[in-house]
């Protein structure tokens, strides 16, 4: 079973960050796998671990988002790619999906995993919009997986239950991060990832030039989020709140 996994390195969620100006000030050191992308891996180690195959990375992003393919190679993925862009290239989703489309054109795989969304956008479009190009099923929000006769049955997180749903190879599946706890890597596994092969191409290469490219979707600006409005405390009689309550739920609040 051959499995590849789109990676993306982003900020540390958990790093102190400000805004100023309507722009975001962070740590641009701290610089992580993102969380559903590390779900992904993890399956998909999982399963070839258990039926058989491996798992290559793949990852758009500037230089020094190499070291994030080697997190994933010390988990455990057997190889990666890196498809090289500069620090101030802005690409957003959209085009995310076309540069991995042309990479996956010629490739052979049963299935493509990515993460439902990233950490650093939340937009959770990638996976889906890469299917489209590539014409093949796809499921989003996993929560589980399993493989059978060169179908994965997927367990999704739907809106009001979970799905049981089955994708036939090949196909595209995003996963969420309720889905597993990703191995931390050991140091055998560090050492062995600065042995294992990691590709190196440009959109260029790919057939994209990129400067003609062209951007959907871009970030106006940013602004703290709104505070809570304070909430209301009833007292007196048990009756009179319950009738006071359900007349603010329908006149104010609207839900009823």
């Amino acid at each position: 079973m051959k499995f590849y996994v789109c990676i993306k390195q982003v900020p540390d969620v958990s790093a102190p960050l400000q805004i100023k100006d309507g722009q975001l000030i962070q740590d641009n050191d701290r610089m992580i796998l993102n969380a559903y992308d590390a779900s992904a891996v993890e399956e998909a180690l999982v399963l070839t671990e258990k039926h058989g195959g491996e798992v290559e990375v793949v990852l758009i992003g500037p230089e020094k988002a190499s070291e994030t393919i080697r997190k994933a190679l010390a988990m455990g993925a057997h190889r990666g790619t890196h498809i090289l862009i500069t620090e101030k290239q802005k690409i957003d989703s959209a085009v995310y999906a076309r540069i991995l489309a042309s990479y996956f054109s010629d490739k052979e795989y049963d299935f493509i995993a990515c993460g439902k969304q990233a950490q650093d956008t939340d937009s959770g479009l990638t996976g889906s919009m890469l299917a489209e190009h590539l014409k093949i099923p796809y499921v989003t929000n996993a929560v589980g997986l399993d493989y059978e006769n060169h179908h994965l049955t997927v367990k999704r997180q739907g809106d009001i239950g979970q799905e049981m749903i089955e994708l036939p190879a090949p196909g595209v599946v995003t996963c969420s991060n309720d889905m597993n706890e990703p191995r931390i890597p050991s140091l055998k596994g560090i050492m062995q990832s600065k042995r294992k092969e990691v590709n190196t191409l440009t959109p260029d290469e790919l057939g994209m030039k990129m400067e003609d490219v062209e951007i959907k979707t871009r970030i106006l600006g940013f602004e703290e989020k709104p505070g809570r409005k304070p909430g209301k405390k009833l007292e007196g009689d048990p009756d009179k709140i319950a009738r006071k309550t359900a007349h603010l739920l329908d006149e104010e609040a609207g839900v009823l």
